[in-house]
């Protein structure tokens, strides 16, 4: 018998048997090993762990870790949905960090997606790190008791209950007071242009057949400045206060009028003083036409105005009680600032809720003017704002063209966009304004429905969200409740409520009766 040379794949062998041929890709056994018998094939790869650690716990192992480029600083709002890590969101540490060039957030999805717990949790997250939310004009109410519980102030609009007086300087007055100097004089033509900007709000409102002209304008600014020569000091002005100094006729508001007597002063300021009285006796009575009954307290931890209770009343209530609250705590932080700035109170940081957005600047032609001033002026200060909604379809509603083009500006002047789920249209429409890969519209539009008929299922976007900030790409990140949030979220108009917050016994029978899934979040 005469001995093999040669292996079988052609490579010679020495009289041991061993191949003296060089190894080539040809004879490197494939990764489960050869086929046939006696050769170690594996049947199926042994699967791997992976390990999670910081660069400084695994430094050594430096060249094979990569990271995902998830936000870290600031609030941690939830996790990321591929590496399940911590991703937080915080409007202030991301500018801070240079991550964003200003402090806006606009919240975006369909409602029972979570959009206001994702509002919430950033906002508590933010108190933790000292900055003071206001929930300005809560029409449902959704953040009563997340107020409640860090020992806020929360102020009920509507009539019978407290009022508003748009012309009240609030905290503005009480600074004022403390100042002197260019300081006072600045803070004081600052309360001038708020009271002029909340009655000219007010007066469009009302009336829906003509805008207001600039005659009226110059009228209503003279008798501003009159009253605030006559009243005593500590005395705030309000409307009907402005209607009767209008119907008095004073030279200077004659003055202003441009008119050479009393007797075409009364002709030109007739639209304007029947305009006023419609505020005084008209749908609004009893909401704005009086002094302030409760006062925003300045130490508050966190503001809630809660108006609710004017809902039902129609959207001109409505939207005359959100421009209102919004003047009055954007006043807040004119006062806060002011004081610290002269080194009477410590520097504070605000976030400024403003949800149901559309709501307000539906009402009139012109209001998307009114809102835009009392928000623009903040960007370069230590205030953010968040802004929400459930669609941009709401822009449609809107009056004018301009009004939809200029409301439209909202959503591009905010850094950080959350998105919540949304159908295909709407996502196409948002590309518009934020970029969006195909990717990312598929996966927020895969949130929007459920997929199923199944009675009872979760809805498949509650709580999942794409942060989406100038052309990085999008993160997605999943909600989930922790602690109490769980009962303090909770926006279920069924919840039980007690003037502390949610009651045990209405969370639990909630749960009991299905009315909330395992996690919390309402069926």
């Amino acid at each position: 018998m005469t001995a093999t040379t040669t292996r079988p794949d052609g490579a010679p062998l020495d009289g041991t048997g061993t191949s003296t041929a060089v190894p080539t890709r040809a004879s490197v056994a494939p990764l489960l090993g050869r086929a046939g018998p006696n050769s170690g094939r594996a049947a199926q790869r042994a699967s791997v762990v992976a390990y999670q650690a910081t660069t400084v716990q695994a430094c050594g192992l430096f060249p094979f870790t990569a990271g995902s480029g998830s936000p870290s600083a600031g609030v941690p709002f939830g996790r990321h949905m591929t590496w399940g890590e911590v991703v937080c969101c915080d409007p202030f540490a991301w500018m801070d960090a240079g991550l964003t060039t200003n402090r806006g957030v606009f919240l975006l999805g369909q409602p029972g997606t979570g959009k206001s717990s994702a509002g919430k949790r950033i906002c508590r997250g933010l108190m933790a790190f000292g900055a003071v939310p206001l929930f300005l004009g809560d029409a449902k109410p959704d953040y009563t008791a997340v107020v409640r519980s860090a020992g806020g102030q929360v102020i009920r609009i509507g009539r019978g209950l407290d009022r508003i007086n748009p012309l009240d300087a609030g905290p503005l007055g009480a600074a004022l007071a403390r100042l002197s100097g260019p300081a006072a004089d600045r803070l004081r033509l600052e309360v001038r242009g708020r009271r002029l900007t909340a009655t000219l709000a007010l007066c469009s409102l009302v009336r829906t057949d003509a805008p207001m002209t600039n005659s009226e304008e110059t009228v209503i600014g003279a008798a501003v400045d009159l009253l605030a020569d006559r009243l005593p000091a500590g005395t705030e002005p309000t409307i009907p206060d402005v209607l009767a100094v209008i119907r008095e006729g004073h030279d200077r508001l004659v003055s202003a009028a441009e008119v050479d007597s009393p007797d075409d002063y009364r002709a030109e300021t007739r639209r304007l003083r029947q305009t006023l009285r419609m505020l005084c006796e008209g749908s609004l009575k009893g909401v704005f036409d009086g002094p302030t009954t409760q006062p925003i307290d300045l130490t508050a931890p966190a503001v809630s105005i809660d108006i609710s209770a004017v809902t039902s009343a129609g959207d001109t209530l409505l939207s005359a009680a959100m421009l209102s609250t919004w003047s009055y705590g954007f006043a807040v932080i004119d006062a806060s600032t002011a004081l610290a700035d002269a080194g009477l109170a410590p520097p504070r940081r605000y976030i400024a809720v403003l949800d149901e957005l559309w709501r307000a600047l539906r009402g009139a032609p012109g209001l998307v003017d009114h809102a835009d001033a009392l928000t623009r002026v903040y960007r370069g200060r230590d205030v953010a704002h968040m802004m929400m909604t459930h669609s941009l379809d709401d822009l449609a509603a809107l009056p004018t063209e301009a009004d939809r083009a200029k409301a439209r500006g909202f959503i591009d002047r905010c850094a950080i966009t959350v998105l919540a789920g949304l159908p295909m249209r709407e996502l196409d429409e948002v590309s518009r304004i934020v970029p969006l890969s195909d990717a990312e519209k598929q996966l927020v539009a895969s949130w929007s429905s459920p997929e199923t008929w199944q009675p009872g299922a979760r809805h498949p976007g509650r709580g999942k969200y794409l942060l989406k900030t100038g052309q990085r790409v999008g993160i997605p990140v999943e909600l989930e409740y922790v602690a109490d949030e769980a009962q303090t979220y909770e926006t279920d108009r069924r919840t039980v409520w007690t003037p502390d917050g949610a009651t045990a016994a209405g969370a639990s029978a909630q749960r009991a009766t299905g009315l909330v899934d395992g996690t919390g979040w309402p069926r």
